[in-house]
C-alpha cells in the first residue's frame, strides 16, 4: 500500500487485527515504560544513551508496523493504547477508535475529533463487508 493510499476497515475487518494490533500496542507501552524508568534516571538528556535509543528505535518500528497495517498510534504519553483505523459510516471518513483496554472495537469520532467525540459505531456496520 502506497503512503497516498488509505485502507478503510469495516469494524469486522479492524476487529480482525485486534489480535496483531494488541500485540504491538503492549510492545509500545512496554518499551515506552523501560524508556520513561531511563529518563527518570538519567533526565531529559537521552541522546547519548545508547539503550535509550534502542528503546525509541524499537517504538518507532512497532509505530510503523502500526502504519503498514493501515491504523495510527494516538497516545503520545504512552499510558494507554489509542489506536485510530480509517473508516466510512453514513457516508463520512471516520476513525474507528480502539483502546488498549477494550475487549473490541466499539467507537469511532471524526477526523478533526478525539477519543472525547466518540460514537458508538451503528450496529449494523458489524455486518458490511467488501
Amino acid at each position: 500500500m502506497s503512503e497516498t493510499e488509505i485502507k478503510y476497515f469495516t469494524p469486522e475487518e479492524a476487529n480482525k487485527t485486534l489480535p496483531l494490533v494488541r500485540k504491538i500496542v503492549k510492545d509500545i507501552l512496554d518499551y515506552s515504560l523501560q524508556l520513561k524508568d531511563i529518563k527518570d534516571t538519567f533526565g531529559n538528556n537521552l541522546e547519548d544513551n545508547v539503550e535509550a535509543g534502542n528503546l525509541i528505535s524499537q517504538i518507532k518500528g512497532f509505530m510503523q508496523e502500526l502504519n503498514e497495517i493501515g491504523c495510527s498510534y494516538k497516545h503520545w504519553n504512552f499510558s494507554v493504547g489509542l489506536v485510530d483505523f480509517p473508516s466510512i459510516i453514513d457516508g463520512e471518513e471516520v476513525l474507528l477508535c480502539w483502546k488498549s483496554d477494550e475487549e473490541s472495537i466499539q467507537y469511532y469520532h471524526g477526523l478533526n475529533e478525539g477519543f472525547r467525540e466518540r460514537k458508538l459505531i451503528p450496529e449494523y456496520y458489524f455486518y458490511i463487508t467488501d
